[in-house]
């Protein structure tokens, strides 16, 4: 398997990369998808730095997620 932190960094870069690396392609997709998904709402609705900011939080849990999974 892979390095926890790797897969964590990955996932921070883009969100469910970490999570298919770990072993996991099915939820990784889920992750990316879900990421699109949130962008593509929170630019409808909000400012950009409201979109920029939902889209670090969203990142940071995917990272956090990969990193569980990985260990």
């Amino acid at each position: 398997m892979v390095n926890a932190i790797v897969a964590a960094i990955l996932s921070l870069l883009i969100p469910g990369l970490g999570q298919a690396v770990a072993g996991d392609v099915k939820k990784g997709a889920i992750f990316f998808i879900g990421a699109i998904v949130i962008w593509i709402i929170a630019t409808m609705i909000f400012r950009t730095w409201v979109v920029w900011l939902i889209d670090v939080i969203y990142a940071v849990y995917a990272a956090y997620d990969a990193y569980q999974m990985a260990q």
